[in-house]
C-alpha cells in the first residue's frame, strides 16, 4: 500500500525511536522529543479540561441567567410598545379623518381645543386600559421567566456533575502523562551520563520498554484527547438548547398571554376610538 497522504516522513521515526539508537548519544537525543510530546499531549488534555469545565463556572452560570433575563426583558420591552402603539395608531386615524373633513379655517384653536378634549377624556382612560394589559403580560411573563430560569440552572447542574465526573476519569490520564515525560528525561540523563559508545543491554532494555510504554500511553491519551472534543462540542451544543428552551417557553407563554388579553384590548381600542370620534363631531363606525 501507498504511503497515506498525512503520513510523517520516514525520517521522523528515525530520529525519534529510542529503539533505532545505536549509541548512548542517540539514545539520549531521541528520548528528549518523547519526553516533549508526552508533556505536549498531557497539557493539551489538562487544557481540554479546563475548558470543558468552563461553562458550569460562577461568573459563566450568572451570565447565563442575565442574558436570559435581558432577552426576556427585550422582548416584553417590544409587546409594551406594540401595545401602546395601537393606541396612538386609533387616535392617529381619528385625527387624520378629521384632517381631511376641517375647513382650513377650523385649524388652529379647534386642533388645540380637540387635542385637550382627547386628553382630558379619552387618553387617561385608555393608557389606563393599556397599563393594565402591560402589567399582567409583564405578571405572566416574570412567573414564566422564574419557571424557565429553574428548570434551566436544573439541567445545567445535571450537565454539571456529568462533565465533573468525566474531569475526574481523564484527570489521572493527563497526569499520567506527565509522570512518564518524567520517567523518559531521567532516562535520558542516565543515557548521557553513561558516556558514549555503544548502548549497554540494560539501558538498550530499558529505552525499548519506555518506548513501548510510551506508544500505548499517548496512544491513550490521544484518543482520549478527541475525545474529549466531541464531548465538548456537545456540552456546548447542550447548554445552548437548554439556554434557548428556556427563551421559548417564555415567550411561548407571553404569546399566550397576549392572545388571551386581545378581545379585551380590541374592545377598549373600538371603544376609545368611538368616544374620540364622537369628540370630534362625527358619527362612531361600528
Amino acid at each position: 500500500m501507498g504511503a497515506m497522504p498525512h503520513d510523517l516522513p520516514e525520517w521522523v521515526a528515525e530520529l525519534t525511536d529510542p529503539r533505532r539508537a545505536e549509541t548512548l548519544d542517540e539514545l539520549a537525543d531521541r528520548l528528549v522529543p518523547l519526553a516533549e510530546h508526552a508533556i505536549d499531549v498531557s497539557r493539551r488534555l489538562q487544557a481540554q479540561l479546563n475548558e470543558l469545565n468552563d461553562p458550569f463556572k460562577r461568573e459563566a452560570l450568572y451570565g447565563r441567567v442575565e442574558r436570559l433575563k435581558a432577552r426576556v426583558g427585550e422582548a416584553l420591552d417590544e409587546i409594551t410598545a406594540e401595545i401602546a402603539a395601537s393606541g396612538e395608531e386609533r387616535l392617529q386615524r381619528v385625527w387624520a379623518d378629521w384632517a381631511e373633513r376641517a375647513e382650513p379655517g377650523d385649524r388652529g384653536e379647534r386642533e388645540r381645543e380637540l387635542k385637550r378634549m382627547l386628553d382630558r377624556d379619552i387618553v387617561p382612560a385608555l393608557s389606563r386600559r393599556q397599563q393594565d394589559v402591560a402589567e399582567r403580560v409583564a405578571e405572566r411573563t416574570s412567573a414564566a421567566l422564574e419557571d424557565a430560569t429553574q428548570t434551566l440552572l436544573t439541567r445545567v447542574e445535571e450537565l454539571a456533575r456529568t462533565v465533573t465526573d468525566l474531569i475526574h476519569d481523564v484527570l489521572p490520564l493527563a497526569r499520567e502523562g506527565l509522570a512518564l515525560a518524567s520517567r523518559i528525561s531521567t532516562l535520558s540523563s542516565r543515557a548521557r551520563k553513561a558516556g558514549r559508545g555503544p548502548i549497554p543491554d540494560e539501558l538498550k532494555d530499558a529505552g525499548a520498554e519506555t518506548s513501548h510504554v510510551f506508544d500505548e500511553a499517548v496512544a491513550r491519551l490521544e484518543l482520549e484527547w478527541a475525545a474529549l472534543g466531541a464531548r465538548s462540542a456537545s456540552v456546548r451544543a447542550a447548554l445552548r438548547g437548554a439556554e434557548e428552551s428556556a427563551f421559548s417557553r417564555v415567550t411561548e407563554e407571553m404569546t399566550r398571554c397576549v392572545e388571551e388579553l386581545a378581545p379585551e384590548h380590541v374592545k377598549a381600542l373600538n371603544e376609545a376610538e368611538a368616544r374620540a370620534r364622537v369628540l370630534f363631531g362625527e358619527p362612531s363606525k361600528g
